[in-house]
């Protein structure tokens, strides 16, 4: 029987610029060959391959049990880079690469013939982003060749923003993971449409509409694509970060919903389910006036304040992940209204919870 093959696990959290330099050859040595190679971007873990290289490309969508139809984004170090992947790109939209790059969002664009049908589904465009992490920047230079790199979990489960949620799905699936630490964001890129005459979000990330509009002066958003064929940016279909456990999410005042997840809290323990409650730090001290007196069947995450999304966009997929790992049967989340950051948020807990999202 031939052996499972094994992730190689490489740390570099706490290297200076120079020792992370001479970690990074090796794994920049396996993308230049064709291999695939996880690591940390300032949004999530991404698996990486070089985009220019059709059957390394394929290794992603195996690895991941992707489907065929979703397109990847194509990681770029610098603008010379960019040069030789896209063509026709809107004056305008420069505007939008200088204000946000390198950063959290990715650029749809016409492509080059240099990007092979396996990147973009044989979509006439590219999606392509340029991240601020330094590990990522510093893995591109060094491999030379421009990086595909979707998230690194396997297909439908929630993203990993740590090196260790990569390996729960995809050890012995990849060549190697770096670990470079907990990633900032948490939520995967901004995806917008610059092929246009104004942009269009595709996915909507931590870089928000109001920030485009605010930079162009104009931003559409897409709706959810109907019937089958590739899309123009990952994320617009699918069941998506979804954790094995059922997920329900409640929007609305204060007191009904917290009021309402204590209820179905309540309602499940007697049944025998384990329960997951996300909720923010002030609504955390009521429910444990409210929920049954049953720590053992009930998980409380509280992400921060309601004012201040970013927590709760940095922990999100993290806190389904733990309650997956402490066998939850059921996660209950506090949501936030679709403005802003919580346009994001919302967007992933809707795909999570396939839809169930009630308003109290």
């Amino acid at each position: 029987m031939e052996k499972e093959k094994k992730t190689k696990y490489i740390n570099v959290e706490a290297c200076n610029e120079s020792a992370l330099a001479q970690s990074l050859e090796w794994p920049a040595k396996v993308l230049r060959e064709g291999g695939t190679v996880a690591f940390p971007t300032e949004t999530v873990y991404g698996l990486g391959a070089n985009a220019l290289d059709a059957e390394a490309v394929l290794k992603i969508y195996a690895a991941k049990n992707r489907p065929a139809d979703n397109p990847l984004i194509a990681h770029i170090a610098d603008i010379a880079m960019l040069d030789d992947l896209v063509k026709d790109i809107k004056p305008w939209a420069w505007a939008l690469i200088d204000a946000f790059w390198p950063g959290p969002i990715t650029f749809v664009f016409k492509k080059k013939a240099i990007i092979p049908n396996e990147m973009t589904c044989g979509l006439d465009s590219v999606a392509v982003r340029m991240p601020s992490h330094p590990v990522a920047q510093e893995l591109i230079r060094l491999a030379g060749v421009p990086i595909a790199a979707p998230s690194a979990n396997l297909s439908g489960r929630p993203s990993p923003t740590l090196a260790a949620h990569v390996l729960e799905d995809m050890d012995g699936r990849i060549d190697c993971v770096v670990d470079g630490g907990a990633t900032e964001v948490g939520l995967e890129s901004t995806v917008v449409d610059v092929t246009g005459e104004k942009p269009v979000i595709l996915r909507p990330g931590g870089i928000t509409r109001e920030m485009i509009e605010a930079v162009f002066g104009a931003c559409d958003v897409a709706s959810e694509p109907v019937g089958d064929g590739p899309v123009a940016s990952p994320g617009m279909k699918y069941r998506h970060y979804a954790p094995k456990a059922e997920v329900q999410v409640y929007i609305g005042e204060t007191t009904p919903v917290i009021q309402k997840i204590a209820e179905m809290t309540n309602q499940a323990v007697k049944t025998g389910k384990k329960v997951g409650i996300m909720v923010f730090e002030g609504d955390a001290l009521v429910l444990k006036r409210l929920v049954s007196d049953s720590p053992s069947e009930v998980v409380l995450s509280h992400h921060g304040r309601g004012d201040h999304l970013e927590v709760f966009a940095g922990r999100l997929f993290a806190d389904l992940r733990e309650m997956d790992a402490l066998g939850c049967d059921l996660i209950l989340v506090r949501g936030v209204e679709s403005v802003g950051l919580g346009y994001a948020i919302m967007n992933r807990l809707k795909k999570a919870a396939s839809g169930k999202v009630m308003r109290i």
